[in-house]
């Protein structure tokens, strides 16, 4: 226990110093960005990891916030009224999602969350006198928490850093407690969860609520930080995306996700700028991870780490037998 809290103290060291270490405001600008992704991922992360239930429709979530946000700002509302309302707006679109999806399952689930996310990015096209069609809406400021200024780069980050440990924490102590472990038991066992007296239908669409709380706040990370939002932020490749992210690094597990958004965001904006072909190269990336890594990147380095681990154990012993058996012939 004391090494893991050590680690974790040595990591959330290591994200502070981030602005110093690289001393760029473009990079310091990406690192916010795989931030607030990890928040989005995470979120999604407890539905696909914990509940066994795979969405394509959490962008819809994530801009129905960040157009709120957008809009009443727009309407000469403060910062505070602003968040707020977009959180509400976010709570009560997946309110609406969760009681439609929530009556199917596996494919049909994803079939349903896919065409739900398909209307809000539909009604982000067409409903121009709230959303303003294809030109999106611009948001001139952002907040100054206890007279903070967010303008910076590195304000910004560190901002946007608060959030993210806040989501972790949120996370961990979610997936800890005995509602976590009921939702896990939605996801492997369903009838004998029912058997014993559990309200599946129940646990999943709170567990929905939660998901849809952090995909919320992340879209009010995504409208502050691009000071923009426009339809083809809700579209479904930006679900897919996110998804690749939770799905790539470890669905199930708390560092997956965060680790998923890096990978995905630095391909995007790192690499690409090397190279031209990308898309080719995630795409390669994740089918390798399928193939090699089914579990994703982070259970399958621990697993790598361990049978590394258990051989060099093995070797160890046949030498020192070998040794033994040489002293006593």
């Amino acid at each position: 226990m004391s090494i893991r809290r050590a680690a974790i103290a040595v990591a959330v060291l290591a994200l502070i110093a981030v602005p110093y270490v690289i001393n760029q405001p473009y990079y310091v600008n990406i690192a916010s960005q795989i931030l607030l992704y990890a928040v989005f991922a995470l979120g999604l992360n407890i539905l696909v990891g914990y509940g066994g239930l795979v969405s394509l429709g959490h962008a819809g979530l994530s801009g129905a916030a960040a157009y709120s946000v957008a809009y009443l700002l727009a309407a000469g509302h403060g910062h505070i009224v602003a968040i707020a309302g977009g959180l509400a707006a976010g709570l009560v679109v997946t309110a609406g999602f969760a009681a439609l999806a929530l009556r199917a399952t596996g494919i049909s689930f994803i079939m349903i969350t896919l065409a739900l996310g398909e209307i809000i990015w539909g009604l982000a096209y067409r409903w121009i006198s709230i959303t303003n069609g294809d030109n999106g809406i611009s948001v001139s400021s952002r907040p100054a928490p206890f007279g903070l200024a967010l303008d910076s780069a590195n304000a910004f980050y560190y901002a946007t850093l608060i959030v993210f440990l806040l989501a972790v924490a949120a996370c961990a102590i979610f997936v800890r407690s005995p509602f976590g472990a009921a939702l896990t038991g939605t996801r492997d066992q369903p009838r004998r969860m029912t058997a014993l007296g559990f309200h599946v239908w129940m646990i999943r669409f709170w567990a929905f609520m939660f998901s849809g709380l952090l995909s919320s706040v992340s879209g009010i990370l995504f409208i502050y930080y691009y000071e923009f939002i426009s339809p083809p932020a809700l579209a479904l490749t930006s679900s897919a995306e996110v998804l690749l992210m939770v799905i790539s690094g470890g669905a199930g597990t708390l560092l997956g996700p965060v680790v998923g958004a890096s990978l995905v965001v630095i391909i995007r904006l790192v690499v690409s700028a090397y190279i031209s072909r990308w898309n080719f190269m995630l795409g390669a990336i994740f089918v390798a991870i399928v193939v090699f890594m089914p579990e994703g990147l982070v259970p399958g380095t621990v697993r790598l780490a361990r049978a590394a681990w258990r051989a060099a154990e093995r070797r160890n012993l046949l030498a020192w037998t070998a040794a033994i058996t040489g002293q006593k012939s």
